[in-house]
């Protein structure tokens, strides 16, 4: 009697670390996709960065607030790193800057983006050089949505 007060049975170990393997199968999966979940709201975030700061170039160049880019391009920024390196404000020799830096794409790790230009078609992947009217993620796959990264 005494030695079955002491500790685990055999019986007991086993039903123990079974459940235990059980509540961990359903904790990884989860895991998996809240690190996803992560990265998708991150992309979210920097294609509206970028957008934003170049519909902001645009809106200027519009308003004549900043040096025009050629009229091709019709207000818009020949590359993103414009956005970086500012724009010469007109009759001052300050530049604008519409971004910090140009962000990290979270699925490729680099700030790698696909660009379209006001002359390419809506679903291009191929740039046209020129201006910068649209960006996309280069990274493969298909977000949670269902939709594949490179249509956000």
């Amino acid at each position: 009697m005494r030695w079955r007060s002491r500790g685990f049975t055999l019986m007991e170990m086993i039903v123990t670390v079974t459940v235990l393997l059980i509540l961990a199968s359903a904790v990884v999966p989860m895991a998996k996709n809240g690190i996803r979940r992560q990265k998708e709201l991150e992309l979210r975030r920097d294609l509206r960065e970028l957008r934003s700061a170049i519909d902001t170039y645009k809106t200027m160049a519009d308003q004549q607030k900043i040096k025009a880019p050629p009229v091709e391009n019709n207000g818009y920024p020949e590359s993103l790193d414009i956005l970086v390196e500012g724009a010469p404000l007109v009759g001052k020799t300050t530049k604008m800057r519409f971004l910090r830096r140009i962000p990290v794409d979270p699925f490729l790790g680099k700030p790698e983006w696909g660009m379209r230009s006001i002359t390419d078609e809506p679903n291009s992947t191929s740039w046209g050089e020129g201006s910068v009217f649209d960006v996309y993620s280069k990274a493969p796959g298909v977000g949670m949505n269902g939709v594949p990264y490179q249509d956000w």
